[in-house]
């Protein structure tokens, strides 16, 4: 072999073994691709969660104020048992359930019209339109909805000559709130999921003699029903633990979101905030369970 063919020869570098390796081994490839969101989601996200756990059979001293980490069940018990925490917890799934009842009906014929009506270029233009709103601070548009339920704002103008009053602050200004909020997280999985239905099933129903209805009430909602459950996750959930809403709009009401963060910071309880915090995650992992085999999870 001469030099001058081994000088030609390519230097193997470990960069180029390295991406040899890479290129034969998708499996591995594709670990380091995740790896580093993986992590983060276990260290800020699960770790959290355990952490949140664990301080909530801690205690606080009663005469430093400091935590002890000796294992106690006050906290749990005294969030089982007592009556504030029972009422506060049924107005909240009370908000909840209702905001994401109101978001369903009024995302349904929204996302229909997108998927089976507007033509295609409209489609694109209604997709950013129902996505402009969260491109908005979320303090901005609960301030906003502050200012339309006044009693000087603009829903007291409009309705002042039919003998109306806007409802002001309070649960009913809570619910209009989130349900805003919350809308276009309902609407574009619906939206995805009607676009999977196809056409040639809708025009078939007609060709049989099904009328409107029929077709949507038999065709249609079964086939989207796994969608429009996963619209619910986003709103029921993102409803259960909200508590700036509520402190803007909603008056003297509270929510478990406000007793969480009373405790964390006024109380300086941060073992019963822990306790209370787990009333919203074991809510909505039970709701989660309950809909996991309709398939919505796929949708999210």
């Amino acid at each position: 072999m001469t030099s001058a063919s081994v000088e030609s020869r390519p230097h193997r570098s470990a960069a180029r073994a390295g991406s040899a390796f890479l290129t034969t081994h998708p499996r591995t490839r594709l670990a380091l691709l995740l790896a580093a969101p993986l992590f983060w989601l276990v260290v800020v996200y699960i770790v959290a969660l355990a952490l949140l756990l664990v301080t909530a059979f801690w205690s606080v001293d009663s005469f430093t104020g400091e935590i002890t980490t000796e294992f106690t069940l006050d906290n749990i018990i005294t969030v089982v048992t007592g009556s504030l925490y029972q009422t506060v917890t049924v107005r909240t799934v009370g908000v909840a359930l209702a905001v994401t009842i109101i978001d369903v009906l009024l995302a349904l014929p929204i996302a229909y019209f997108m998927a089976k009506v507007a033509s295609p270029r409209m489609q694109r233009v209604l997709v950013i339109l129902v996505l402009t709103p969260l491109w908005a601070s979320y303090l901005v548009k609960a301030y906003a909805w502050r200012s339309v339920l006044s009693q000087d704002g603009i829903l007291e103008w409009l309705l002042a000559p039919f003998g109306g009053h806007t409802p002001g602050y309070g649960l009913p200004a809570t619910i209009i709130t989130l349900s805003y909020l919350w809308l276009p997280y309902v609407i574009l999985p619906i939206y995805a999921g009607l676009e999977r239905v196809p056409d040639s099933l809708l025009e078939a129903s007609g060709d049989l003699g099904g009328k409107s209805w029929s077709t949507l009430r038999l065709v249609v909602f079964p086939l989207i029903l796994p969608a429009i459950i996963a619209g619910t996750i986003f709103s029921f959930s993102l409803s259960l633990g909200d508590y700036i809403t509520v402190n803007i709009v909603g008056g003297a009401n509270q929510m478990l979101g406000n007793l969480v963060y009373t405790n964390v910071g006024a109380a300086n309880n941060l073992p019963l905030a822990s306790a209370i915090a787990l009333i919203p995650i074991v809510i909505i992992f039970g709701y989660l369970f309950l809909v996991r085999r309709t398939g919505a999870l796929d949708n999210l």
